[in-house]
């Protein structure tokens, strides 16, 4: 039985009259790859917001590796490492100064993180630049560092939330190469928010989210045979339209 990192029951949230969740139940476990398909005003960046504990949960049950995320917050936050759609970066720090300040607030020894931030950034092509200021680096480097931030206190599950929007095509392919590949060697769990269908990979557990209801859950292989389609687009055009 593979480690269950994140388990969704029954999570329902509502702005006001607004519901943002309706129902909402999932399973990630190590080592597997889910993609969050769904448009803008699916519930994405709320399902977001609640497992990073931004949110308070109103109704549902959300566990990080086995920590109750209401009752044990502390213990399952350490155990999920996150990249925003916005960045967080300091801009005017170093790549190595906006690391070693993560390092710093997790707890991780000066001589432990040097070793990690020269892990990440050496498995990320970005060793070389560890000197820069951030604002100096293009957008697909700039999330590099982010990706290798949430990496360093070596998280249970990753959080990506539309990490490629705005970025040309060739950084855009590299980090879903790298991310796919951190995956298969790391076997960390992954959770990524996407509106894009090539981000998807065949291998990969998918979960269509439409007005705060998932529409499906399952290997893509699975979520194909269901709708009766050929492609990802096609699947995602008839559970959602």
């Amino acid at each position: 039985m593979k480690e269950i990192a994140l388990s969704i029951e029954n999570l329902t949230f509502s702005y006001g009259q607004k519901k943002a969740l309706d129902e909402v139940s999932f399973q990630i476990s190590a080592g597997e790859c889910t993609l969050l398909l769904g448009e803008n005003g699916a519930g994405k960046s709320t399902l977001f917001s609640l497992i990073t504990h931004l949110y308070d949960t109103h109704a549902g049950k959300i566990e990080l590796c086995g920590f109750d995320i209401q009752k044990q917050s502390q213990q399952a936050l350490a155990k999920l490492g996150v990249v925003f759609q916005q960045t967080t970066l300091d801009m005017d720090l170093s790549v190595l100064q906006n690391l070693h300040y993560h390092c710093a607030l997790h707890g991780i020894s000066k001589k432990l993180a040097n070793s990690r931030i020269q892990e990440e950034l050496e498995r990320l092509q970005m060793f070389e630049r560890r000197g820069e200021k951030v604002r100096q680096l293009n957008g697909g480097h700039k999330r590099r560092v982010e990706i290798a931030r949430a990496l360093l206190h070596k998280p249970s599950l990753l959080l990506l939330d539309e990490p490629t929007v705005g970025l040309d095509i060739p950084s855009r392919e590299g980090i879903v190469k790298y991310v796919h590949q951190l995956v298969a060697e790391e076997k960390i769990a992954v959770l990524w928010a996407s509106h894009l269908m090539d981000e998807v990979y065949l291998e990969d557990h998918l979960i269509v989210l439409h007005r705060g209801q998932i529409k499906a859950n399952g290997r893509v292989p699975d979520v194909l045979q269901l709708t009766k389609t050929q492609t990802i687009s096609a699947a995602f055009h008839a559970l959602t339209f």
